[in-house]
Order: structure tokens, then sequence, then C-alpha cells
């Protein structure tokens, strides 16, 4: 009778190496996110003032454009941020408000990123005279102040929402082209880019499926702390008249209407002025947080 052979018996705490499966890059990238206190902080800021701008008609019974007759009341329990000198309640409009600053900042990001990784890949993929040519424009735009450049741009598309979005997408991405432009040009060279073009793959296919997810780190982080840079920027024309008109309840025109009486009236200033304040400093440090967590030099 043939012996069999006995195997060694596993303890249910020492199961072996190879069952261990190994740690998602999505997993390690999180617990080094949550290590940085400041950017849960600005995540969860971020999550309470996108779930505001969904829920605004729920979270307040007043109409960002009603007018009433307690004017220029200060904070109560009836008007929490109290009113403006129309008797429109502050709250209601610092929280619309949220809706016109986080749409222009996400879709004015979006257009500029686009337009930022278009060029900036083609810059640093083809190099030579269409490098040059690209880079010398984005040089003259950079020359112009952006300030000036945005209000030019709000004057010939009108003041409204999607004129802003327009002006600071097609304003926002020269920082980008040049971020993009830089990845592109390291990243051209490597060996997988080299076998793809072995393989015989096209320009566009290697330069959109090959080396942009290899760059996609820095345009990940520079794309988060645009959206920030977006609200500051819609901010400064809406304060300096090149913005949305009211009744619209942007938090730079609320500024701009309640600078006149700061001394007696601070509210119509601190409020919306504080959240234009949180709303970019959570931006800033959710960017911040995923430069860190995204750093191949952490990975080890």
């Amino acid at each position: 009778m043939t012996d069999l052979i006995s195997l060694p018996t596993v303890q249910p705490d020492e199961a072996p190496l190879g069952d261990v499966a190994p740690t998602p890059a999505r997993g390690a990238t999180w617990r080094r996110f949550a290590r940085n206190r400041l950017a849960v902080v600005g995540l969860v800021i971020i999550a309470i003032l996108v779930l505001a701008a969904i829920f605004a008609p729920l979270i307040t019974s007043y109409s960002y454009s009603a007018t009433g007759p307690d004017r220029r009341f200060g904070p109560s329990r009836d008007h929490w941020f109290g009113t403006d000198r129309l008797g429109r309640d502050m709250f209601t409009r610092v929280v619309y408000g949220a809706r016109v600053s986080l749409k222009i900042g996400f879709l004015a990001t979006l257009m500029s990123m686009v337009i930022g990784v278009l060029l900036g890949s083609t810059a640093g993929y083809f190099g030579g005279v269409i490098d040059n040519l690209l880079m010398r424009l984005t040089d003259v735009f950079l020359a112009i102040p952006y300030i000036v450049l945005a209000i030019s741009v709000a004057v010939v598309f009108g003041r409204s929402e999607n004129s802003l979005i327009l002006v600071i997408g097609l304003t926002g991405w020269l920082a980008v082209a040049r971020v993009v432009r830089s990845s592109y040009i390291s990243l051209k060279n490597q060996e997988f880019v080299e076998a793809a073009r072995a393989l015989g793959l096209g320009r566009t296919r290697i330069m959109y499926r090959h080396i942009l997810p290899n760059a996609i780190q820095p345009i990940i982080v520079y794309g988060t702390l645009a959206i920030g840079g977006a609200i500051l920027t819609e901010a400064a024309l809406s304060f300096l008249g090149a913005g949305v008109q009211s009744p619209t309840p942007a938090w730079g025109l609320m500024v701009a209407e309640g600078k006149g009486n700061l001394a007696n009236e601070p509210h119509l200033l601190f409020f919306p002025g504080g959240a234009i304040a949180l709303t970019v400093l959570a931006f800033l440090f959710v960017g911040d947080g995923l430069r860190d967590a995204l750093d191949p030099r952490l990975k080890q």
C-alpha cells in the first residue's frame, strides 16, 4: 500500500504569504491622504458645500431674490446672517451663492484643464517648432495682467455665469499647459513609449492612452488647486463689477455691495467673504493632501 505524503498543517493564524493579497495602490494613496488632517477637513468642507448647493431649497425657506420689510438687520433668530439693504436674507443668498461659485469653479477649471492638456501635450510630445510656437503664445498671455485680460474678455462676452465660465476657462489654461508639457517631455522617451512606437501605434493613442495616464498625478493636483483659484477669480471679477449681475447671489457681488458701510453692517461683508475664504482654503488643503498622497517618493 502506497504511503500517503503528509502535508504540513497550516494554523489559522499562520496563513501562507501567497494567500495575502497585495494592498491596492488606491488604498495606500487614500491612507496617505487620510493622514493629512487638514486635507480631510478640507474634503469635509467641500462635501458640505456641495450638499448645501444641491439641497439649498430644503435648507432655507426664503428666496434669494425676495425682498422684505426687515432691511439691514443684523443676525437674528429669523435671519441667521442678517438681511441686506433690500431686506433679502443673507443666509439664503450665501447658501445659493455656493451654487454659483461651485458651478463656475468646476466648469471653468474643466475647460481650462482640457485646453491646457491638449496644448501642453502637443507641445511636449512633438517639440521643435510646434513647441516653440505654443510656448511663445503662452508667454504672450502670461505677460498680460490676468485681471485685465479677464475683464476684457468679460466685457466682450457680457456679465453672466456662463460668461464667467468662458472668461476663467479661456484664461486659466496657461499654467496647466506648462505643467503638462514638462511631464510629456520627461515621459516621451521612456521605454514604454518606445515600445508603443515599435508596435506601430498612432501618435494620438500614444499621447493620450499611454503617456497621459502616467502624467495624470500633477494634473489632478493642479486641477484641485485651480478650482479654488477659479472661485477666487469669480469673486474678484464680481467685486470689480465684471461678474454676474444682481440679484444673482454671487459671493463677490455680495462683498462689493457690503463694503460701503462696513462699520455699521459688518455682516454684509463678513459672511460672504468668510464663505469665499473657507471654500478656497478647503480646496487648497485638499490639493496639498493630494500632492503628498500622490508623490511617488512617498510610496516606498
